[in-house]
């Protein structure tokens, strides 16, 4: 791993933030940390890491309202988040907010490295791999890959880094019925560490964004009892 690779690390625990420094610098990385969501910031004006290891509960700027902040604005740096175990709602909400991937506490901080080379190994090849010369049109929703921008109906939609991956992966292959865990193994690559569930909170994202009707989705089309597809009909 490149040692130029930077992480920011965002906790209010000193040990915690103390801890996964010590093990993320034993693998190469620059490391700067936060101890609430305000320092976050500043930290950010400063050096624009390439992943944040991100907590919930923080002080005067909570993770979530961080990380709503950041996609807000289009910043598309790699998230993970830390959760309380248990606390399955704020992970869905999380992962709907744009969130790559997530750890519960406790965790091994030798787990957590894991996640974070995964993460940026995807984010790494998704920017590196060759683009298509031809951008896609289906219906009234258009993607190009190599500006990865999206329109539906001449109106630019911004999307997260993988919500634009996962609607391009569907486009390019309409009316081709994928599982959940096609969906994962294709979009987020099989050293993945979450479940199937990531993908039905995506897939929710994606179709508030694009759908005129996100309860009656005319593109994105769940298949009962099997998983997705892209089409411009009703089945």
């Amino acid at each position: 791993m490149s040692p130029k690779t930077r992480i920011l690390v965002v906790d209010d625990e000193p040990n915690i933030r103390e801890v996964v420094e010590l093990y993320l610098r034993r693998e190469g990385f620059e490391v700067d940390t936060a101890a609430d969501g305000a320092a976050a910031l500043q930290a950010l004006e400063g050096h624009r890491p390439d992943l944040i290891v991100l907590d919930l509960m923080l002080p005067l700027l909570n993770g979530m309202q961080l990380t709503r902040t950041l996609r807000e604005s289009d910043y598309g740096v790699p998230i993970i988040m830390l959760t309380a175990k248990g606390e399955e709602d704020d992970r869905i909400a999380g992962l709907e907010l744009g969130a790559d991937d997530y750890v519960t506490k406790p965790f091994s901080p030798k787990e957590l490295v894991a996640r974070v080379k995964a993460v940026l190994r995807r984010a790494n090849a998704a920017s590196a791999s060759e683009a298509p010369a031809q951008p896609i049109t289906i219906g009234q929703v258009m993607a190009n890959p190599a500006t990865r921008q999206v329109w539906v109906s001449d109106r630019e939609i911004v999307l997260t880094a993988k919500e634009f991956d996962l609607l391009w992966f569907l486009m390019s292959h309409p009316g081709q019925v994928f599982t959940r865990d096609q969906v994962l193994d294709n979009v987020w690559g099989f050293d993945f560490f979450g479940d199937a569930s990531t993908v039905t909170v995506h897939v929710r994202r994606l179709r508030e964004k694009i759908e005129t009707q996100p309860t009656k989705p005319a593109y994105i089309l769940t298949v009962w009892g099997v998983g997705y597809k892209f089409t411009t009909g009703r089945d």
